[in-house]
C-alpha cells in the first residue's frame, strides 16, 4: 500500500473515531438530568440525534459535504443559539458547541443553508374532553386549575400573574405573554398634549395552532377599534363535539370584547376606557408557565424590565384629584393608586376610567374577591427625573384650577 493510501486511511480512521466519539458524547448528555435543569441543550442533542438517526435509515450516509447531515448539523448550531443565553457556564452546552464546531469543519459544511426541520414527534389522537382545558383537568386531579391574573392598563399599569404592580415606561411594542400557547404584545405610544404619559394603542394576540384543538388565529385591537370578531372575521373557531375552543362576544362592539379560549381554559378581556386599552388575563398556571427560557420578556410574568419601571410622581395630588379616585375607588388599593397617578401624569380626569374598568375586570377573573384588592409593597422611593418632576408639578396647578 502506498504511502498517500496509508495517509488516506489514517484520516479516515481519525475522522470516523471523531464522530464515534462525538456521538458518545451526545448519548451521555442526553443522559445527563443536570442539562435539561439547566437549559435546553438536550432538546438540541435529541433533535440532532433524530435526524441523523433518520439519515442513516435512508442510506444518506456521513460523506463529506453531505447535505442531508450539513444541514442537521446547521439546525444543531441554530438550536444552541437559541438556548446560548440560559447555557451559560454549562459544560454540556460548551461541550456540543465545540463539538458542532469540529464536525462543521471535518465534513466541510458551509456555515450557511439549509437547515433540518425537527422531526415532530407521534401523537395519539385527541379524545374526550382533552380540548376543553378546564373539564379536562377536573376529570383528571379532582379539582378545579389554580388561575392567575393579568392586567395591564393605563398609563400603563401592570399587574403581573405573581401579583406584583408596576408602572411602566414601555413606548413601543412589548411581549405580555410568550409561551407555548399563546402570545400578546401591546404597543403604548405618547398620550395626546404634549405630556410624558404613555397608554396603550394597539393588542396583537395570536393563539397558536394546537394539535385538533385549535389552529392559529389573530385578534387585534386598536385605539377607537376593538372589533367583536378575529381578524379573518369569525367569531368562532376550532370545532370539536359541537362546541368551540375559541369564541369572541362583546357587549359594546368597538370598545370591548371577551374573548374564551377553551382549549387553554383562558378568558381575555379587551376594552377601550378613555384614550388607553387595556387587557385582562385568566390563565391556568400551568398554561401560563409553559414558556421556553428564551421567551424571557413577558410584562406579566415578571413585569417590566427594571430601566423601564417608574415611580409614583412625588407632586402631592389637589383636593380634587383625590375625591375623584376616592370617590371611584374607596379601597386604597393599586387601582386607587393607578387613578391618582394617570390624573397626575394626564391632567385628564377621564383616564381614571381605566383603573376602574381593570377592577371590574379583576373582580370577574378572582373567585376569591379577598385577592381583589391588592395593596401595592411599600419601598424606598426613588426621585423622578426633572421632566418628570416639572411635568407633575405643572398638571397639579392644572388639576387645581
Amino acid at each position: 500500500m502506498g504511502m498517500g493510501a496509508r495517509d488516506g486511511c489514517i484520516n479516515c480512521t481519525q475522522a470516523t473515531w471523531k464522530s464515534h466519539s462525538f456521538t458518545g458524547l451526545l448519548l451521555v448528555l442526553l443522559l445527563a438530568p443536570q442539562a435539561w435543569a439547566q437549559c435546553r441543550i438536550l432538546r438540541c442533542n435529541s433533535e440532532f440525534v433524530a435526524a441523523t438517526l433518520e439519515l442513516g435509515n435512508s442510506g444518506g450516509g456521513r460523506e463529506a459535504g453531505n447535505a442531508g447531515y450539513c444541514s442537521a448539523l446547521r439546525s444543531y448550531a441554530l438550536c444552541t443559539r437559541r438556548t446560548a443565553r440560559a447555557c451559560r457556564g454549562d459544560l454540556a452546552y460548551h461541550s456540543a458547541v465545540q463539538g458542532i464546531e469540529d464536525l462543521l469543519i471535518q465534513h466541510r459544511c458551509p456555515r450557511t443553508g439549509p437547515t433540518a426541520q425537527p422531526r415532530p414527534l407521534p401523537q395519539a389522537p385527541l379524545s374526550g374532553d382533552a380540548c376543553f382545558y378546564e373539564r379536562g383537568y377536573v376529570q383528571r386531579e379532582g379539582r378545579a386549575p389554580e388561575y392567575l391574573h393579568c392586567g395591564v392598563f393605563g398609563d400603563p399599569h401592570v399587574r403581573t400573574f405573581s401579583d406584583e404592580f408596576q408602572t411602566c415606561a414601555v413606548p413601543g411594542a412589548w411581549p405580555l405573554i410568550d409561551n407555548q400557547y399563546l402570545y400578546i404584545q401591546a404597543t403604548s405610544s405618547p398620550t395626546r398634549g404634549g405630556s410624558y404619559a404613555t397608554a396603550l394603542t394597539k393588542i396583537t394576540i395570536i393563539f397558536k395552532n394546537w394539535r385538533e384543538c385549535a389552529e392559529q388565529q389573530i385578534y387585534q385591537a386598536e385605539l377607537d377599534n376593538v372589533p367583536p370578531a378575529f381578524a379573518d372575521g369569525s367569531t368562532s373557531s376550532g370545532e370539536r363535539r359541537g362546541q368551540h375552543s375559541l369564541r369572541v362576544r362583546s357587549q359594546e362592539p368597538g370598545r370591548h370584547a371577551e374573548i374564551w379560549a377553551a382549549h387553554i381554559g383562558t378568558t381575555l378581556v379587551v376594552r377601550q376606557s378613555g384614550r388607553a386599552l387595556g387587557l385582562a388575563v385568566r390563565s391556568p398556571r400551568a398554561i401560563v408557565e409553559s414558556y421556553a427560557p428564551e421567551q424571557d420578556v413577558q410584562l406579566c410574568v415578571w413585569g417590566c424590565p427594571s430601566s423601564q419601571r417608574l415611580e409614583t410622581p412625588h407632586a402631592l395630588p389637589t383636593a380634587a384629584a383625590h375625591a375623584h379616585c376616592s370617590a371611584l375607588l374607596p379601597s386604597r388599593d393599586i387601582y386607587f393608586q393607578a387613578c391618582l397617578f394617570d390624573l397626575l401624569a394626564t391632567g385628564d380626569m377621564n383616564s381614571s376610567s381605566s383603573a376602574l374598568d381593570a377592577l371590574e375586570d379583576a373582580r370577574g377573573m378572582f373567585s376569591d374577591p379577598e385577592k381583589v384588592h391588592l395593596r401595592a409593597a411599600a419601598g424606598v422611593r426613588v426621585a423622578p427625573r426633572l421632566p418628570a418632576l416639572l411635568a407633575a408639578t405643572l398638571i397639579t396647578l392644572r388639576l387645581a384650577l
